[in-house]
């Protein structure tokens, strides 16, 4: 169970959550400030409940700077610049923080804190000397004010970093539990694979001059399955090889419409060593034999371009589909896992856009890829070999 689920009140960003986890958090912070200080240098003069009240609504202007303090540090110094590891600039935002937040205080204590102090104590002589203080010894105002942003300040950060920390932990257990679950799943996929390729293999050698077309068809799914078995067990494959596993798997899809299928693939010449995660693109081409061209009785077509420029890839798939399909189709087993290992493996740096329109479906991908150093030649055709 995700901690969104298990504590949602702490975790949840839905609304309802948010607002009653920040009004319980600052209603909190403001009485037990007005608490605090209501009985720091009480001398029984005048009766308590009077100094509390007087304290409790200082406390609530105060919280103005304490306020705009902690936002600013949880929600614009803590995600742009702490958590990507600027270290400098968070020390100047921090510093810059404080000292506004130290800045309203002292302006608070000279103008409106002395009014409230003369409304509850009726005490002239301390409403001038509060006057007097704030503007004669601004240094003692700015201390005082940084000592309780300060607090606040620490509180609130605390708070941001432990459930940031805490997601990203519970998040990394789920990412390895499914990662075991994965490897379980592959290692069943992987029993006896010299005994299905050697089945393969004579299958191929039988229908190779009295079925031409089984043959091809069996050659193309060879190189599939080689491709799943002996290279997807790297987090990064060449994106030459997870091309060509692409376009083995359409023209299997094109034997099977008889060539009614009316496709058009544009593949880019060369990869410039780009790499990318392993049957990250299969889904998608997948998704449209599924719930597009398999619905279409008449003229069914597939359009797929892939273009590089620099490091970035992007895709564009078209498919014709009927008005009868629901759509429903991007909601799928298949899309919703592409778009999960999207958001883990390339966080920041991919863009999916699926239109879902009466005739046609269409999904526009773009992804930040990295190089890798080829250690072997990729390109060459499949040859279909026997394992001892």
């Amino acid at each position: 169970m995700q901690p969104t689920e298990k504590y949602p009140f702490i975790f949840s960003d839905e609304r309802k959550y948010r607002i009653r986890r920040h009004l319980a958090f600052w209603t909190f912070w403001w009485i037990t400030q007005g608490v605090l200080y209501s009985v720091i240098g009480y001398s029984g003069e005048p009766g308590y409940p009077v100094r509390l009240a007087n304290s409790i609504t200082e406390s609530l202007f105060y919280m103005v700077a304490h306020i705009g303090l902690a936002y600013a540090l949880m929600y614009f110094v803590i995600p742009r610049y702490l958590l990507k590891q600027k270290y400098w600039l968070t020390a100047i935002w921090v510093l810059i923080c404080f000292l506004g937040a130290a800045v309203i205080s002292t302006i608070l204590s000279a103008t409106i804190i002395p009014e409230i102090e003369e409304y509850f104590l009726h005490n002239p002589a301390s409403q001038n000397s509060l006057r007097l203080r704030a503007t004669a010894r601004i240094h003692l105002s700015l201390m005082a004010g940084l000592r309780g942003g300060i607090t606040i300040g620490g509180i609130a950060a605390s708070i941001k970093l432990m459930k940031h920390w805490y997601v990203k932990e519970q998040r990394n257990l789920q990412l390895q539990k499914e990662n075991v679950e994965a490897q379980l799943q592959l290692l069943k996929a992987q029993v006896h694979p010299h005994f299905l390729f050697n089945t393969l293999n004579n299958i191929y050698s039988h229908t190779q001059n009295t079925a031409p077309v089984a043959s091809q068809l069996v050659m193309g799914l060879s190189d599939m399955l080689r491709f799943m078995l002996y290279e997807c067990n790297q987090p990064q494959v060449p994106l030459s090889k997870e091309l060509k596993m692409i376009q083995d798997y359409i023209s299997l899809e094109q034997i099977r419409y008889d060539d009614q299928l009316d496709v058009h693939v544009d593949l880019p010449a060369s990869t410039d060593n780009l790499s990318i995660a392993p049957l990250l693109l299969l889904p998608l081409v997948e998704n449209c034999f599924k719930h597009g061209t398999s619905h279409m009785i008449e003229q069914p077509w597939l359009n797929m371009q892939v273009t590089l420029e620099n490091n970035n890839m992007y895709v564009k798939l078209m498919n014709g589909k009927v008005n009868e399909v629901a759509k429903s189709s991007h909601t799928g087993i298949g899309i919703l896992n592409v778009r999960k290992r999207l958001s883990f493996l390339y966080p920041g740096k991919h863009e999916l856009l699926i239109t879902d329109e009466e005739e046609v479906f269409v999904v526009n991908l773009r992804i930040q890829l990295e190089k890798m150093p080829l250690t072997k030649k990729e390109s060459g055709a499949f040859k279909l070999t026997y394992h001892e």
